[in-house]
């Protein structure tokens, strides 16, 4: 047993575990998405983003697939995806020039964690004496202290170039259109403000297209501003 361990255990693959952007125009027709999601989960694939939208031609619909796993695997599993009917081509954008966005809806409270919990306790009814309520109580009024974190909030907002798009008395509704890594970075600072409810669209990408035979350098210049960007710290 020990020797069959040993010497007849399959050696590693040598090709690393990279991530895959595969770009999918199929026919808008039904059980298209269960057979591409089909063949992928056949081969051990975890989908991280699927987004799937009509096209400027009516018949056909865009996949926007993001994976990881082993360039010689990914490229057997868009072999396969190129011999179904309803898929007219499989392009993979990994090592190409490309645009990537997604969008996030979030809501988040702009009541503050202290004054949120003094109401909890408050609709709870439970029996506090009145030194320990004052000890809980904030030093600022809850209506200036709702003013603040709002204005907290719409100030991270724009140096992230999000928008507001729906205030109420409790909360606010943020849309953000970037890349994925920023997006990210985006939700652990909005974190501590007390996150409601969030959904993200996946990942859409398109390929660049070059000017006068290079590519420009607008992209590059982002994501050369990204890596020092304030805003990607923590407060304070």
């Amino acid at each position: 047993a020990v020797n069959n361990i040993l010497y007849n255990f399959p050696p590693a693959s040598p090709s690393p575990v990279t991530r895959h952007v595969l770009n999918i125009l199929v026919s808008n027709e039904p059980g298209v998405l269960s057979r591409v999601s089909g063949i992928l989960a056949g081969r051990g694939f975890n989908i991280d983003s699927l987004v799937v939208a009509k096209t400027e031609i009516p018949d056909l619909s865009r996949m926007t697939v993001v994976l990881n796993g082993q360039s010689p695997v990914i490229d057997q599993a868009r072999r396969q995806l190129e011999d179904l009917v309803p898929v007219w081509a499989v392009l993979d954008y990994t090592h190409s020039k490309i645009v990537e966005r997604e969008l996030l809806m979030l809501k988040v409270s702009i009541v503050p964690p202290e004054h949120a919990s003094v109401e909890l306790e408050q609709e709870l009814d439970h029996e506090v004496d009145d030194e320990d309520v004052h000890e809980t109580r904030s030093a600022i009024s809850p209506l200036l202290g709702t003013a603040i974190q709002r204005q907290a909030i719409t100030e991270l907002a724009r140096l992230f170039n999000a928008r507001i798009v729906d205030v109420s008395t409790t909360s606010v509704i943020i849309e953000l259109s970037a890349k994925s890594e920023r997006v990210d970075a985006f939700l652990k600072l909005m974190k501590p403000y007390g996150i409601i409810e969030a959904t993200r669209s996946g990942v859409m990408a398109m390929p660049r297209s070059p000017v006068d035979g290079l590519f420009g350098e607008t992209e590059t210049v982002e994501e050369e501003v990204a890596g020092i960007d304030a805003t990607m710290l923590p407060p304070g």
